[in-house]
Protein backbone atom coordinates (compact mmCIF):
# COMPACT_ATOMS: atom_id res chain seq x y z
CA UNK A 1 0.00 0.00 0.00
CA UNK A 2 1.68 3.39 -0.57
CA UNK A 3 2.18 6.14 1.73
CA UNK A 4 -1.17 7.84 1.60
CA UNK A 5 0.31 11.36 3.42
CA UNK A 6 2.88 12.23 0.85
CA UNK A 7 4.20 11.54 -2.76
CA UNK A 8 7.64 12.50 -4.58
CA UNK A 9 8.00 15.11 -7.83
CA UNK A 10 11.34 14.88 -9.22
CA UNK A 11 12.33 16.64 -12.48
CA UNK A 12 15.31 14.55 -14.42
CA UNK A 13 17.68 15.12 -17.47
CA UNK A 14 20.14 12.66 -18.11
CA UNK A 15 20.16 11.44 -14.20
CA UNK A 16 21.56 7.85 -14.72
CA UNK A 17 24.14 8.84 -12.33
CA UNK A 18 21.80 10.42 -9.75
CA UNK A 19 18.38 8.76 -9.59
CA UNK A 20 19.06 5.40 -8.39
CA UNK A 21 20.48 6.99 -5.61
CA UNK A 22 18.01 9.17 -4.71
CA UNK A 23 15.12 6.47 -5.45
CA UNK A 24 16.80 4.37 -2.75
CA UNK A 25 17.19 7.27 0.02
CA UNK A 26 13.15 7.01 -0.17
CA UNK A 27 12.45 3.70 -1.10
CA UNK A 28 11.73 2.78 2.75
CA UNK A 29 8.92 5.72 2.67
CA UNK A 30 6.84 3.73 0.47
CA UNK A 31 5.04 6.57 -1.31
CA UNK A 32 3.99 7.27 -4.94
CA UNK A 33 6.69 9.01 -6.61
CA UNK A 34 6.54 11.04 -10.21
CA UNK A 35 8.83 11.74 -12.44
CA UNK A 36 9.27 14.74 -15.11
CA UNK A 37 11.80 14.01 -17.41
CA UNK A 38 13.42 16.33 -20.21
CA UNK A 39 14.10 13.43 -22.72
CA UNK A 40 16.70 12.18 -21.13
CA UNK A 41 19.11 10.79 -23.86
CA UNK A 42 20.50 8.22 -21.17
CA UNK A 43 19.27 5.35 -18.84
CA UNK A 44 16.93 7.54 -17.03
CA UNK A 45 13.79 6.55 -18.50
CA UNK A 46 14.73 2.29 -18.07
CA UNK A 47 16.04 3.11 -14.24
CA UNK A 48 12.35 4.99 -13.66
CA UNK A 49 10.57 1.66 -14.90
CA UNK A 50 12.50 -0.43 -13.05
CA UNK A 51 11.70 1.41 -9.52
CA UNK A 52 8.24 1.67 -10.67
CA UNK A 53 7.78 4.94 -10.92
CA UNK A 54 5.22 7.31 -12.66
CA UNK A 55 7.07 8.88 -15.80
CA UNK A 56 5.86 11.59 -18.12
CA UNK A 57 7.98 13.90 -20.36
CA UNK A 58 8.14 17.35 -21.51
CA UNK A 59 10.75 20.04 -23.10
CA UNK A 60 12.48 22.02 -20.52
CA UNK A 61 12.05 25.77 -20.64
CA UNK A 62 14.03 26.22 -17.20
CA UNK A 63 12.89 25.26 -14.02
CA UNK A 64 10.37 27.20 -12.69
CA UNK A 65 8.01 26.07 -15.61
CA UNK A 66 9.18 22.76 -15.64
CA UNK A 67 7.88 22.18 -12.13
CA UNK A 68 4.96 24.22 -12.49
CA UNK A 69 4.02 21.74 -15.52
CA UNK A 70 4.73 18.75 -13.39
CA UNK A 71 2.54 19.48 -10.06
CA UNK A 72 -0.40 20.81 -13.24
CA UNK A 73 0.20 17.12 -15.37
CA UNK A 74 -0.13 14.41 -12.63
CA UNK A 75 -2.90 13.37 -10.85
CA UNK A 76 -1.61 13.29 -7.48
CA UNK A 77 -4.06 12.09 -4.90
CA UNK A 78 -2.03 12.90 -1.81
CA UNK A 79 -2.51 15.86 0.78
CA UNK A 80 1.10 16.57 0.81
CA UNK A 81 3.73 16.36 -2.08
CA UNK A 82 7.91 16.56 -1.85
CA UNK A 83 9.70 17.82 -4.50
CA UNK A 84 13.12 16.78 -4.88
CA UNK A 85 16.20 17.38 -7.50
CA UNK A 86 17.24 14.42 -8.73
CA UNK A 87 21.34 15.06 -7.70
CA UNK A 88 19.50 15.13 -4.26
CA UNK A 89 19.07 12.57 -1.34
CA UNK A 90 17.64 12.25 1.72
CA UNK A 91 19.40 11.49 4.86
CA UNK A 92 18.07 9.35 7.80
CA UNK A 93 16.91 12.28 10.03
CA UNK A 94 14.70 13.40 7.40
CA UNK A 95 13.20 9.74 6.79
CA UNK A 96 12.70 9.49 10.10
CA UNK A 97 10.65 12.58 10.32
CA UNK A 98 8.84 11.26 7.13
CA UNK A 99 8.02 8.21 8.83
CA UNK A 100 6.23 10.02 11.69
CA UNK A 101 4.66 12.14 9.45
CA UNK A 102 0.66 12.73 9.53
CA UNK A 103 -1.72 14.78 8.14
CA UNK A 104 -3.80 14.94 11.28
CA UNK A 105 -0.93 16.51 13.11
CA UNK A 106 -0.08 19.22 10.89
CA UNK A 107 -3.35 21.26 9.53
CA UNK A 108 -2.35 24.12 10.84
CA UNK A 109 0.37 24.73 8.31
CA UNK A 110 0.85 24.62 3.89
CA UNK A 111 4.61 23.66 4.29
CA UNK A 112 7.60 22.48 5.43
CA UNK A 113 11.20 23.63 5.22
CA UNK A 114 14.07 21.34 4.68
CA UNK A 115 17.45 22.19 5.52
CA UNK A 116 20.42 21.69 2.74
CA UNK A 117 23.79 20.38 2.19
CA UNK A 118 25.72 21.49 -0.40
CA UNK A 119 28.77 19.36 -1.64
CA UNK A 120 30.77 20.80 -4.48
CA UNK A 121 33.65 18.30 -5.75
CA UNK A 122 33.18 15.86 -2.89
CA UNK A 123 33.30 18.50 0.23
CA UNK A 124 30.70 20.22 2.34
CA UNK A 125 30.12 23.72 1.96
CA UNK A 126 29.18 24.62 5.46
CA UNK A 127 29.95 28.50 4.90
CA UNK A 128 29.85 31.46 3.05
CA UNK A 129 26.06 31.66 3.99
CA UNK A 130 25.28 28.32 2.49
CA UNK A 131 24.69 26.45 5.91
CA UNK A 132 22.04 26.22 7.26
CA UNK A 133 19.92 26.74 3.87
CA UNK A 134 16.41 25.80 4.19
CA UNK A 135 14.27 25.65 1.55
CA UNK A 136 10.54 24.84 1.05
CA UNK A 137 10.32 21.19 -0.26
CA UNK A 138 7.07 19.61 1.22
CA UNK A 139 3.59 21.61 0.68
CA UNK A 140 0.39 20.55 0.37
CA UNK A 141 -0.67 20.03 -2.92
CA UNK A 142 -3.55 21.97 -3.56
CA UNK A 143 -1.53 25.13 -2.03
CA UNK A 144 1.85 25.08 -3.03
CA UNK A 145 2.91 26.45 -6.26
CA UNK A 146 5.88 27.19 -8.41
CA UNK A 147 7.14 30.56 -8.51
CA UNK A 148 7.06 31.61 -12.11
CA UNK A 149 8.84 35.00 -11.64
CA UNK A 150 12.05 33.60 -11.88
CA UNK A 151 13.87 31.99 -15.09
CA UNK A 152 16.90 29.97 -12.75
CA UNK A 153 16.49 29.89 -9.30
CA UNK A 154 13.47 28.28 -8.57
CA UNK A 155 11.80 28.29 -5.76
CA UNK A 156 8.17 26.89 -4.19
CA UNK A 157 5.66 29.30 -2.36
CA UNK A 158 2.61 28.28 -0.12
CA UNK A 159 0.12 31.58 0.85
CA UNK A 160 -0.24 29.41 4.48
CA UNK A 161 2.03 29.05 7.41
CA UNK A 162 4.80 26.87 7.46
CA UNK A 163 7.50 24.91 9.29
CA UNK A 164 11.17 24.34 9.59
CA UNK A 165 12.89 21.12 10.17
CA UNK A 166 16.04 22.07 11.28
CA UNK A 167 17.05 18.44 11.68
CA UNK A 168 15.58 17.07 8.35
CA UNK A 169 18.17 16.89 5.55
CA UNK A 170 18.63 16.95 2.09
CA UNK A 171 22.54 16.21 0.94
CA UNK A 172 22.87 17.99 -2.49
CA UNK A 173 26.03 16.71 -4.93
CA UNK A 174 26.02 16.67 -8.50
CA UNK A 175 28.50 13.96 -9.06
CA UNK A 176 28.92 15.81 -12.85
CA UNK A 177 30.19 18.79 -11.18
CA UNK A 178 33.76 17.49 -10.34
CA UNK A 179 34.42 18.38 -14.04
CA UNK A 180 34.78 21.40 -13.59
CA UNK A 181 34.13 21.97 -17.65
CA UNK A 182 30.33 20.44 -17.12
CA UNK A 183 29.82 23.12 -14.21
CA UNK A 184 30.99 26.52 -16.22
CA UNK A 185 29.27 25.23 -19.20
CA UNK A 186 26.08 24.51 -17.20
CA UNK A 187 26.44 28.06 -15.56
CA UNK A 188 27.34 29.77 -18.96
CA UNK A 189 23.26 28.72 -19.56
CA UNK A 190 22.05 29.60 -16.39
CA UNK A 191 23.56 33.31 -16.70
CA UNK A 192 21.82 33.93 -19.76
CA UNK A 193 18.41 32.93 -18.09
CA UNK A 194 19.27 35.26 -14.84
CA UNK A 195 19.96 37.79 -17.33
CA UNK A 196 17.31 38.04 -19.22
CA UNK A 197 15.04 37.77 -16.24
CA UNK A 198 16.89 40.94 -14.40
CA UNK A 199 16.51 42.48 -17.80
CA UNK A 200 12.39 41.82 -17.85
CA UNK A 201 12.65 43.00 -14.22
CA UNK A 202 14.59 46.75 -15.08
CA UNK A 203 11.94 47.24 -17.63
CA UNK A 204 9.34 46.28 -14.69
CA UNK A 205 7.76 43.30 -16.47
CA UNK A 206 8.72 40.61 -13.37
CA UNK A 207 7.47 41.54 -10.24
CA UNK A 208 8.51 38.93 -6.71
CA UNK A 209 5.28 37.06 -6.00
CA UNK A 210 6.00 37.70 -2.35
CA UNK A 211 6.75 40.03 -0.45
CA UNK A 212 10.62 40.77 0.93
CA UNK A 213 11.02 40.26 4.88
CA UNK A 214 14.65 40.40 6.40
CA UNK A 215 13.04 38.34 9.87
CA UNK A 216 10.18 36.77 7.81
CA UNK A 217 9.84 32.52 5.97
CA UNK A 218 13.55 31.20 4.59
CA UNK A 219 11.64 32.40 0.98
CA UNK A 220 10.51 36.03 2.55
CA UNK A 221 14.07 36.92 3.57
CA UNK A 222 15.65 35.53 0.41
CA UNK A 223 13.12 37.79 -1.54
CA UNK A 224 14.42 40.50 0.20
CA UNK A 225 17.85 39.38 -0.58
CA UNK A 226 17.28 39.17 -3.76
CA UNK A 227 15.55 43.05 -3.84
CA UNK A 228 18.92 44.04 -2.45
CA UNK A 229 21.03 42.61 -5.09
CA UNK A 230 19.15 44.09 -7.94
CA UNK A 231 19.12 47.33 -6.23
CA UNK A 232 23.61 47.59 -6.06
CA UNK A 233 25.37 48.64 -9.43
CA UNK A 234 26.14 45.51 -11.51
CA UNK A 235 29.83 44.64 -11.72
CA UNK A 236 30.43 45.86 -8.23
CA UNK A 237 27.71 43.72 -6.51
CA UNK A 238 29.86 40.29 -7.57
CA UNK A 239 32.44 41.65 -6.08
CA UNK A 240 30.88 42.60 -2.39
CA UNK A 241 29.03 39.15 -2.83
CA UNK A 242 31.98 37.20 -2.61
CA UNK A 243 33.88 39.50 -0.54
CA UNK A 244 30.70 38.91 2.16
CA UNK A 245 30.78 35.03 0.92
CA UNK A 246 35.04 34.30 2.01
CA UNK A 247 34.96 37.39 5.25
CA UNK A 248 31.51 37.49 6.73
CA UNK A 249 30.09 34.38 6.11
CA UNK A 250 33.37 32.78 6.55
CA UNK A 251 33.69 31.07 3.40
CA UNK A 252 37.10 30.75 3.44
CA UNK A 253 36.99 28.05 6.23
CA UNK A 254 35.74 26.12 3.68
CA UNK A 255 39.57 25.26 2.69
CA UNK A 256 40.19 25.40 -1.26
CA UNK A 257 37.92 23.66 -2.78
CA UNK A 258 35.42 25.47 -0.87
CA UNK A 259 37.06 29.28 -2.27
CA UNK A 260 37.20 28.04 -5.66
CA UNK A 261 33.51 27.23 -5.34
CA UNK A 262 32.44 30.33 -3.46
CA UNK A 263 34.69 32.37 -6.31
CA UNK A 264 32.95 30.60 -9.31
CA UNK A 265 29.71 30.76 -7.84
CA UNK A 266 29.83 34.33 -6.22
CA UNK A 267 31.94 36.30 -8.53
CA UNK A 268 32.23 34.43 -11.60
CA UNK A 269 29.42 33.43 -12.36
CA UNK A 270 27.07 36.54 -11.08
CA UNK A 271 29.94 38.77 -13.49
CA UNK A 272 28.88 36.78 -16.31
CA UNK A 273 25.27 37.83 -15.44
CA UNK A 274 26.00 41.47 -15.34
CA UNK A 275 28.03 41.62 -18.77
CA UNK A 276 25.20 39.50 -20.49
CA UNK A 277 22.50 42.19 -18.74
CA UNK A 278 24.88 45.16 -20.30
CA UNK A 279 25.45 43.46 -23.89
CA UNK A 280 21.40 43.38 -23.74
CA UNK A 281 20.61 47.02 -23.07
CA UNK A 282 23.19 48.52 -25.14
CA UNK A 283 21.99 46.73 -27.59
CA UNK A 284 17.89 47.56 -27.37
CA UNK A 285 19.19 51.59 -25.95
CA UNK A 286 22.53 52.46 -27.62
CA UNK A 287 21.95 55.82 -26.31
CA UNK A 288 22.55 55.22 -22.85
CA UNK A 289 25.74 52.82 -23.66
CA UNK A 290 28.69 55.65 -22.73
CA UNK A 291 27.10 56.92 -18.91
CA UNK A 292 26.42 53.57 -18.72
CA UNK A 293 29.76 52.28 -19.47
CA UNK A 294 31.73 55.68 -17.69
CA UNK A 295 29.86 55.01 -14.40
CA UNK A 296 30.47 50.94 -14.41
CA UNK A 297 34.58 52.14 -15.34
CA UNK A 298 34.60 54.56 -12.28
CA UNK A 299 32.74 52.42 -9.94
CA UNK A 300 34.99 49.79 -10.90
CA UNK A 301 37.73 51.61 -10.98
CA UNK A 302 37.01 53.11 -7.30
CA UNK A 303 36.42 49.83 -6.00
CA UNK A 304 39.52 47.70 -7.46
CA UNK A 305 41.72 50.62 -6.10
CA UNK A 306 40.17 51.28 -2.32
CA UNK A 307 39.93 47.43 -2.22
CA UNK A 308 43.91 47.59 -2.56
CA UNK A 309 44.21 50.41 -0.31
CA UNK A 310 42.22 49.01 2.55
CA UNK A 311 43.86 45.26 2.33
CA UNK A 312 47.42 47.20 2.51
CA UNK A 313 46.03 49.38 6.04
CA UNK A 314 44.71 45.83 7.78
CA UNK A 315 47.78 43.98 6.84
CA UNK A 316 50.04 46.20 7.52
CA UNK A 317 51.64 47.22 11.44
CA UNK A 318 50.00 50.10 11.79
CA UNK A 319 46.19 51.50 12.17
CA UNK A 320 43.16 48.55 11.43
CA UNK A 321 45.79 45.87 11.38
CA UNK A 322 44.36 42.31 11.61
CA UNK A 323 47.45 39.85 11.90
CA UNK A 324 45.43 37.20 11.13
CA UNK A 325 44.51 38.61 7.85
CA UNK A 326 48.64 39.54 7.22
CA UNK A 327 49.72 35.87 8.10
CA UNK A 328 47.19 34.06 5.80
CA UNK A 329 45.72 36.73 3.01
CA UNK A 330 48.42 38.82 2.64
CA UNK A 331 48.00 39.22 -1.13
CA UNK A 332 49.54 42.26 -1.67
CA UNK A 333 53.15 40.92 0.63
CA UNK A 334 53.15 37.86 -1.43
CA UNK A 335 52.69 40.19 -4.93
CA UNK A 336 55.56 42.20 -3.57
CA UNK A 337 57.58 38.74 -2.74
CA UNK A 338 57.00 37.53 -6.75
CA UNK A 339 58.01 41.27 -8.12
CA UNK A 340 61.46 40.95 -6.18
CA UNK A 341 62.46 37.32 -6.58
CA UNK A 342 61.77 37.18 -10.11
CA UNK A 343 63.98 40.99 -10.59
CA UNK A 344 66.87 38.90 -8.78
CA UNK A 345 66.22 35.76 -10.94
CA UNK A 346 66.75 37.66 -13.66
CA UNK A 347 69.32 39.57 -12.81
CA UNK A 348 70.99 36.46 -11.89
CA UNK A 349 70.23 34.95 -15.06
CA UNK A 350 72.59 37.86 -16.64
CA UNK A 351 75.43 37.28 -13.94
CA UNK A 352 74.45 39.59 -11.04
CA UNK A 353 75.46 39.17 -7.85
CA UNK A 354 72.36 39.28 -5.95
CA UNK A 355 71.08 39.32 -2.05
CA UNK A 356 67.28 39.32 -1.51
CA UNK A 357 65.40 41.15 1.72
CA UNK A 358 61.63 41.12 2.34
CA UNK A 359 62.36 44.57 0.99
CA UNK A 360 63.90 44.63 -2.50
CA UNK A 361 66.90 43.73 -3.74
CA UNK A 362 70.61 44.80 -3.61
CA UNK A 363 73.19 44.24 -6.43
CA UNK A 364 76.90 43.88 -5.79
CA UNK A 365 78.33 47.09 -7.29
CA UNK A 366 74.98 48.27 -8.62
CA UNK A 367 72.29 50.44 -6.95
CA UNK A 368 69.85 47.82 -6.15
CA UNK A 369 66.11 49.01 -4.75
CA UNK A 370 63.98 48.72 -2.07
CA UNK A 371 60.03 48.10 -3.55
CA UNK A 372 57.29 49.53 -2.06
CA UNK A 373 53.83 49.04 -2.52
CA UNK A 374 53.00 52.06 -4.27
CA UNK A 375 55.74 50.75 -6.72
CA UNK A 376 53.48 47.42 -7.61
CA UNK A 377 51.11 48.77 -10.19
CA UNK A 378 47.94 48.24 -8.44
CA UNK A 379 46.74 51.86 -9.56
CA UNK A 380 47.25 51.55 -13.31
CA UNK A 381 46.67 47.29 -13.23
CA UNK A 382 42.84 48.69 -11.11
CA UNK A 383 42.55 51.21 -13.62
CA UNK A 384 42.88 48.84 -16.46
CA UNK A 385 41.05 45.82 -15.32
CA UNK A 386 37.88 48.31 -14.64
CA UNK A 387 38.10 49.98 -18.30
CA UNK A 388 38.17 45.83 -19.60
CA UNK A 389 35.28 44.81 -17.52
CA UNK A 390 33.14 47.91 -17.85
CA UNK A 391 33.42 47.87 -21.97
CA UNK A 392 31.01 46.04 -23.92
CA UNK A 393 32.15 43.38 -25.58
CA UNK A 394 32.42 39.48 -25.28
CA UNK A 395 33.00 37.74 -22.03
CA UNK A 396 35.44 35.52 -23.87
CA UNK A 397 37.38 38.47 -25.14
CA UNK A 398 37.35 40.61 -22.00
CA UNK A 399 38.85 37.70 -19.64
CA UNK A 400 41.50 37.43 -22.83
CA UNK A 401 42.65 40.82 -22.73
CA UNK A 402 42.81 41.26 -19.37
CA UNK A 403 45.05 38.33 -18.75
CA UNK A 404 47.09 39.83 -21.46
CA UNK A 405 46.71 43.41 -20.47
CA UNK A 406 47.86 42.52 -16.62
CA UNK A 407 50.44 39.95 -17.53
CA UNK A 408 52.16 42.92 -20.11
CA UNK A 409 51.23 45.72 -17.14
CA UNK A 410 53.72 43.23 -14.42
CA UNK A 411 56.52 42.53 -17.53
CA UNK A 412 57.25 46.17 -17.93
CA UNK A 413 57.31 46.56 -14.08
CA UNK A 414 59.29 43.96 -13.65
CA UNK A 415 61.59 45.44 -16.75
CA UNK A 416 61.65 48.59 -14.98
CA UNK A 417 62.62 46.77 -11.89
CA UNK A 418 65.60 45.10 -13.60
CA UNK A 419 67.06 48.18 -14.62
CA UNK A 420 66.61 50.28 -11.35
CA UNK A 421 68.51 47.59 -9.37
CA UNK A 422 71.61 48.41 -12.18
CA UNK A 423 71.29 51.80 -12.79
CA UNK A 424 69.43 54.18 -11.20
CA UNK A 425 69.62 57.76 -11.45
CA UNK A 426 66.86 60.06 -9.44
CA UNK A 427 66.85 62.67 -12.47
CA UNK A 428 67.23 62.03 -16.11
CA UNK A 429 68.76 64.82 -18.14
CA UNK A 430 67.63 67.26 -19.92
CA UNK A 431 63.88 66.30 -19.58
CA UNK A 432 63.77 66.40 -15.79
CA UNK A 433 62.09 63.04 -15.88
CA UNK A 434 63.19 60.18 -13.31
CA UNK A 435 62.33 56.44 -13.60
CA UNK A 436 58.71 56.74 -12.37
CA UNK A 437 57.24 58.95 -14.85
CA UNK A 438 59.25 57.19 -17.66
CA UNK A 439 57.57 53.61 -16.42
CA UNK A 440 54.32 55.62 -16.54
CA UNK A 441 54.95 57.52 -19.79
CA UNK A 442 55.57 53.40 -21.21
CA UNK A 443 52.83 51.90 -19.41
CA UNK A 444 50.19 54.44 -20.34
CA UNK A 445 51.11 54.14 -24.03
CA UNK A 446 51.66 50.62 -24.31
CA UNK A 447 48.31 50.10 -22.73
CA UNK A 448 46.20 52.69 -24.74
CA UNK A 449 48.04 51.10 -27.79
CA UNK A 450 46.83 47.85 -27.37
CA UNK A 451 43.31 48.92 -26.03
CA UNK A 452 42.86 50.93 -29.05
CA UNK A 453 43.32 47.47 -31.23
CA UNK A 454 41.08 45.90 -28.87
CA UNK A 455 38.44 48.31 -29.22
CA UNK A 456 38.43 48.35 -32.86
CA UNK A 457 39.42 44.52 -33.33
CA UNK A 458 36.60 43.13 -35.80
CA UNK A 459 35.17 40.88 -33.94
CA UNK A 460 33.32 43.40 -31.72
CA UNK A 461 31.10 44.30 -34.85
CA UNK A 462 30.63 40.98 -35.19
CA UNK A 463 29.44 40.60 -31.79
CA UNK A 464 26.96 43.55 -31.57
CA UNK A 465 25.04 42.24 -34.46
CA UNK A 466 24.82 38.51 -32.81
CA UNK A 467 21.60 38.17 -30.77
CA UNK A 468 22.35 38.86 -27.18
CA UNK A 469 20.52 36.08 -25.56
CA UNK A 470 21.33 32.75 -27.62
CA UNK A 471 18.97 29.66 -27.25
CA UNK A 472 19.74 27.61 -24.26
CA UNK A 473 19.85 24.19 -25.31
CA UNK A 474 16.98 21.85 -22.52
CA UNK A 475 18.86 20.82 -19.35
CA UNK A 476 17.15 19.75 -16.14
CA UNK A 477 20.10 19.90 -13.87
Amino acid sequence: MSNPEFSFVILTYNEEQHLPRLLDSIRVLEADTYILDSYSEDNTIAICHDYHTTVAQARFRNHPTQWHHALSTFQITTPWVICLDADQIVTRELIALLLDFRNRDHLDIDGIYFNRKNYFKGRWIRHGGYYPKYLLKMFRHDKGWSDLTENMDHRFQVHGKTRIWKTGHIIEENLKENSISFWVDKHNRYSTLLAEEEVQRIKDRFKQSIKPSLFGSPNEQNAWFKKLWWSLPRYLRPLLYFMYRIILQRGILDGKTGIIYHFLQAFWFRLLVDIKIDEHLKKQDPSKSAITFLLNFLMLFAFFYLTNIFYIGITTPDGLYIEWMDQHLNYIAHWRNASIHTTASVLRLFGYIVEVSEQGVSVKYHSGFKLIYSCLGYGIMSCFAAFVIAFPKPARSKICFLIIGLSLIQLINLLRLTLIAIYYRTCLLPFKTDHHDLYNYLIYTVIIFITYLWIKFPGLKKHLTKESFPKVPQNSK
